[in-house]
């Protein structure tokens, strides 16, 4: 029987299969949702189902249908799809939903990702907690389906072509100068979207060259994680935008909501250096809006904001945080450290292509180089994430702590500490590993350098 405390973290549902969780689990978490969303008052008769390229999610999705419809909703079964696919159709349908992924883990994971009607989050303190309750009572029961319950219809409905069509009309790619993309699908669902957004036949020709890498769906990621975040994961997309001669390069990860960026030399750049191109476009089009920022990106975005006439403001790390504060605030836009961007125009929720649109758009309006563009926006040295695996994760961040008396203390979300020289890192634990994160940006490469070997040393030590 599913312990379900061990797969469900602060704002999604994620383990291994089966030996984490299976059917019988994903039937008995469908039936707890769906009562979770009538005690809410949850508008409309039915709940989008979707899954990604990843073996066990047909099935799991079944299930968690079948559970679903024993509370009485219908199902609207999208088959396979990106997870802001599923933003999109609970968005434009008005109707909350499910993606079964695991986003970037390896093959043996699969995960859930829920939302209420319009794409609203669903974490720990929004419903998550009373989910996990329900579903394992119902586990520790045997009876995830209640015996003599009317089942509720399903139906099947294709959104990927109107999906590839809402997005275009945010962004007019019409009138950009020719690029050749190479675009590094990772065998995960980007394989599915990009060929139907950025060259659908039934939508208007874009001046884009599309070289595409691992477009095959293939759960088992045989070429290489579905982890653009990992350097090494990046290594073919920027031999082949070299190779190529190409103009920028997208790497996608297994559920298609993240994009990371390579400039034409086969450099990445960082997603605070894409935040804040974005968050400039947009506030030229909506001036004196708020944007909000992920307390790891770098400080160069909230002082870009600040020049575009917008409104900084700094949420937490995680989806559920940044969507929480973009509805708070009604903010035009927001960007996290790890690639993941939030637009007003699409529900709040965070779309990769959507960036990525945004992107091609800046860069093919002009006649700059990708990494002159890009250099604009990055005025900091980053270290990127790196993790350690650590025991006692509370008592090494004391730890740390203790080591600076002098510093300016943050504690958001783990700990940051800032220093006068602007220098900054922080560390926090993992929601879903048994990892401490580290992330240092310094004003010189020297700087950053030294700090992070400091920190990391006592981390590991």
């Amino acid at each position: 029987m599913s312990d379900l405390s061990q797969i469900v973290k602060a704002y999604d549902i994620r383990g291994t299969v089966p030996d984490q969780w299976d059917e019988p689990a994903a039937e008995a978490l469908g039936a707890a949702f769906t009562q979770v969303l009538n005690g809410l008052g949850e508008p409309g008769e039915a709940v989008l189902v979707a899954h990604d390229m990843r073996a066990t999610g047909p099935g799991l999705a079944a299930a968690f249908a079948a559970g679903v419809r024993a509370e009485g909703r219908a199902v609207i079964e999208l088959g396979l799809a990106s997870t802001d696919m599923l933003y999109y159709a609970s968005g434009a349908l008005g109707l909350p939903g499910a993606m079964f992924t695991a986003s970037h883990n390896p093959a043996q994971y699969n995960g859930i990702k829920m939302c209420r009607s319009g794409a609203r989050p669903i974490g720990q303190d929004s419903g998550l907690a009373e989910i996990r309750e329900r579903a394992q009572a119902l586990l520790d029961k045997g009876e995830a389906r209640p015996a003599g319950t009317p089942v509720a219809p399903a139906e099947r409905r294709d959104l990927l072509t109107d999906y590839a069509a809402y997005l275009r009309q945010l962004v007019d790619l019409s009138g950009i100068r020719p690029l050749k993309v190479v675009v590094d699908a990772g065998n995960g669902m980007g394989g599915y979207t990009v060929p139907a957004v950025l060259g659908d036949a039934a939508l208007p020709a874009l001046p884009l060259e599309i070289v595409p890498l691992y477009f095959e769906l293939d759960g088992t990621f045989p070429n290489h994680d579905a982890n653009p975040l990992d350097p090494a994961n990046l290594v073919d997309l920027q031999r082949a935008v070299r190779e190529h001669g190409a103009e920028i390069g997208l790497a996608f990860d297994g559920d298609a909501d993240r994009c990371f960026v390579v400039d034409e030399r086969g450099e990445p750049v960082s997603p605070s250096a894409v935040t804040a191109l974005v968050a400039a476009r947009e506030l030229a089009k909506h001036p004196g809006s708020t944007v909000i920022h992920g307390l790891i990106t770098s400080r160069a975005v909230p002082e870009i904001i600040r020049e575009h006439g917008g409104e900084p403001v700094v949420a937490r790390v995680g989806h559920s945080f940044i969507k929480a504060e973009m509805a708070r605030t009604n903010a035009i836009f927001g960007g996290e450290h790890s690639a993941h961007y939030y637009f007003r125009d699409f529900w709040f929720a965070d779309t990769g292509m959507l960036a990525a649109l945004h992107t091609l758009a800046a860069l093919g309006e002009q006649s700059l180089p990708l990494s002159v563009l890009a250099g604009e926006y990055e005025r900091y040295v980053s270290s990127g994430e790196i993790n350690s695996t650590v025991a006692d994760q509370a008592a090494k961040v004391a730890e740390v702590r203790a080591a600076y008396p002098q510093a300016e203390v943050d504690e958001m979300d783990g700990l940051t500490l800032r220093f006068p020289d602007g220098a900054w890192f922080n560390l926090r634990a993992s929601n879903t590993e048994p990892l401490l994160r580290l992330n240092v940006e310094a004003p010189t490469r020297e700087r950053m350098a030294a700090l992070r070997d400091e920190v990391l040393d006592r981390v590991r030590r």
